[in-house]
């Protein structure tokens, strides 16, 4: 109920009354709202009111009301009486129908009935005539009338994201002039022929089952055609005006001709699709800033002639053995570039005389068959912030090059044959993150004395002491020296140590009376894949002997572009478990209670930033304890589990996404959850138990490329952990 005493402040413009338990016939109830004489706006929204209350139809001073999430199923014909209503907010009730004296409010400008259950486009709208928007996101239409859309002239954004849409109909040929954004995302529309609305200028048709697409190239802007199984796009005539085009996860084996003509296109991402090569017309545009052609089958690229104003190229999982000689050197604005997983053996020099032009700043060549040749032409890119080179055939990295290159911020040799990391590393000031495990390193390079360290990994490689300055870097976070078996730590080395967040190092066998048995039961390795990870927000729990035990306990956490919620997860998540664990037998409880006491001691932090997280739990089978185990998985995210049994991948876990998951979105839209763009981050909590042996047990833990929550957000990643 509404407080009395605001009764008597005939001031009152606005009431804000969402997510409360108003009822109607009780004091300060719906039933006395009349009483503010001045209202003009009202927020009735997640109040569980089930009946549409008829006395707020005498408050005529109103101008703007939400009653969104209130489980209404129709709304009365006195709505009508609201003439002064410019506002109205329906979404998220079950109506399927609007009453005809709706079209009596001549000033509604905005009217919202996303997630209904409409099953049509109420025909009121054709006398709403100041609206200039169709707003029907997560309803119930399979049919698309092109029709009904051109009797409503005033309409030029139509909003039919996440509904069923199956099919479209056309009445008659006459073209649409008024429409000029539509937004059909999420449907299961198979083709989509929209060339009668020649005023198209922005068109979202991604994750549905589209197979060729059809449209109006007058007034088109910008296309998002993402994740269909297009295998034919046509646009006539040649959009002129086209700046932004997304094709990917498709099946289209060449570059439509008439985006080659496109004169002002700036963007072009045609990833994950079937093509073999790309047209020298896109590569040499004058207009294209940035092009993605990753996970496709290209094996070679067109020589570029001309100056070109590339800034960002994608060529990631591709089959190329070189680059363009003059791609350097005539993409001058280059300062992106990604061409990991190919089969590259050389790289195009980077300069065009003695000196170069070059503002390369983030360059990935990961998973290729590059040598030390390529070094020489590295230090070219003088600008160079990020460098991969991981999984290569890299003997050496000369100091005299490494030298040059000062603004070197991540650097990524792991993987290669390097026996040392050159002195001149202390000569790159701005260095905060070196990974260069799996080499041949025997001699710890000088990284300590640099100012802004924060992350280095050198594990599994062959040091066998440390060189510690004397005062160590505050930026340090976290030191990885797993794998070297031959490196002994002093209690003294690990004291200096101690204000790191993470160190990480092997645990030494305790001696033991027999000498068959070995103080832990599990053991973990690492393998990483490449990607483009910030490593400083991935942290990973391993403990091979938990609860005093021959349980074990392997976690990951990705908190996207934030470092502070994955270490905390990693230092507490462990002890929540331990407590859980003592509290209750049952997985499913346990589990849920330790992300749900982890989610609680994150605090302000996880609501701000949050972090994808998994856990998996080893302990003995309680049926047979002796000889099994069972394995307990939980996630939330994009962090997964992966078992692998005979050579096969048996995945444990799932990653809940409203694109990915018909079931997860129709439980979202039961809620009547208002979603006002698709989000990746709607994740469910979920445990899995199964039962594994020790002989034969391998699981992988990784994070994916989506989003998720423990917290409030996290994102993309290809990494792995293996245990």
């Amino acid at each position: 109920e509404v407080p009395e005493h605001l009764f008597y402040s005939q001031d009152i413009t606005y009431l804000n009354l969402r997510h409360n338990f108003m009822q109607l016939e009780r004091p300060g109830g719906l039933d006395t709202l009349y009483k503010f004489s001045q209202l003009k706006g009202l927020n009735l929204s997640h109040n569980k009111l089930g009946l549409f209350p008829i006395l707020l139809c005498e408050i005529s001073t109103l101008t703007e009301l939400n009653l969104s999430c209130n489980g209404f199923h129709d709304l009365p014909s006195q709505i009508g009486n609201l003439l002064n209503l410019q506002t109205l907010c329906l979404d998220g009730n079950f109506l399927t129908t609007l009453p005809e004296e709706l079209g009596n409010l001549q000033q509604l400008s905005s009217l919202g009935i996303s997630f209904n259950n409409f099953s049509q486009i109420p025909e009121v709208y054709e006398k709403l005539t100041m609206l200039d928007r169709v707003v029907m996101a997560g309803n119930c239409l399979e049919v698309l009338n092109l029709g009904v859309l051109n009797r409503m002239n005033h309409i030029k954004h139509v909003d039919l994201r996440m509904n069923h849409l199956k099919t479209m109909v056309i009445e008659n040929l006459e073209g649409n002039k008024h429409i000029t954004h539509v937004d059909l995302r999420d449907n299961r529309l198979t083709d989509l022929d929209l060339s009668s609305l020649c005023s198209l200028e922005q068109l979202h048709c991604g994750r549905n089952q589209l197979r060729e697409l059809t449209l109006s190239g007058f007034s088109l802007r910008t296309l998002y055609a993402s994740s269909n199984r297009l295998t034919a796009v046509n646009v006539y005539p040649v959009p002129s005006l086209l700046t932004f085009l997304d094709l990917s996860r498709n099946l289209l084996e060449c570059v439509p001709d008439w985006a080659c003509e496109a004169k002002k296109i700036e963007v072009l991402d045609v990833s994950y699709n079937l093509l073999t090569e790309v047209p020298v017309r896109i590569l040499s545009s004058l207009s294209l800033r940035k092009l993605m052609l990753g996970h496709n089958h290209v094996q070679n690229l067109p020589t570029l002639v001309e100056h070109i104003p590339l800034e960002v190229l994608d060529l990631q999982h591709n089959a190329l053995t070189r680059l363009p000689d003059t791609l350097f050197s005539k993409a001058l604005n280059l300062r992106y570039l990604n061409a990991s997983a190919n089969s590259l053996e050389s790289l195009p020099s980077a300069c065009t005389g003695e000196e170069s032009l070059s503002m390369l700043q983030l360059l990935y060549l990961t998973n290729n068959l590059l040598t030390d040749q390529c070094i020489p032409v590295l230090v070219g890119h003088l600008h160079l912030r990020i460098l991969h080179l991981a999984n290569n055939q890299l003997q050496t990295f000369p100091a005299s090059k490494l030298n040059k290159l000062e603004q070197l911020e991540e650097l990524n040799l792991s993987g290669n044959k390097l026996k040392t990391i050159p002195t001149t590393i202390a000569n790159c000031k701005r260095l905060h993150t070196l990974v260069a495990h799996s080499n041949n390193i025997s001699i710890f390079p000088e990284i300590l004395q640099l100012p802004q360290i924060q992350f280095v990994d050198l594990s599994c490689n062959d040091l066998t002491e440390i060189l510690i300055p004397e005062a160590l870097p505050a930026t340090l976070q976290d030191l990885d020296l797993t794998g070297n078996t031959n490196l002994v730590l002093e209690h003294k080395t690990l004291d200096i140590f101690s204000h790191i967040t993470t160190l990480k190092i092997d645990q030494k066998p305790l001696p033991t009376t027999d000498s068959t048995v070995t103080s832990t039961f599990w053991s973990h390795g690492l393998a990483e894949m490449a990607g483009q990870r910030n490593k400083l927000c991935v942290s990973a729990l391993a403990m091979d002997s938990f609860a005093e035990g021959v349980g074990a306990v392997y976690g990951m956490f990705d908190g996207d572009r934030n470092e502070e919620l994955p270490r905390l997860l990693q230092c507490t998540m462990a002890d929540v478990l331990l407590e859980e664990v003592q509290q209750s037998t049952n997985d499913t409880v346990f589990m849920a209670n330790t992300f749900l006491v982890s989610h609680r001691k994150l605090g302000m932090a996880g609501q701000k930033l949050g972090s994808s997280a998994l856990l998996c739990y080893i302990r003995p089978d309680t049926a047979d304890p002796a000889s099994s185990f069972s394995l307990t998985v939980a996630n939330v995210g994009t962090c997964q589990a992966v078992l692998c049994r005979g050579g096969k991948p048996v995945p444990l876990s799932k990653v809940f996404s409203l694109e990915q998951d018909p079931e997860e979105a129709q439980r979202v839209k039961d809620q009547k959850a208002i979603i006002t763009e698709v989000p990746e981050d709607l994740k469910e909590f979920q445990t899995t138990d199964i039962p594994v042996h020790h002989c034969n047990f391998r699981a992988v833990l990784g994070c994916l490329c989506s989003a998720s929550v423990l917290g409030s957000y996290a994102g993309p990643a290809p990494r792995w952990r293996r245990t």
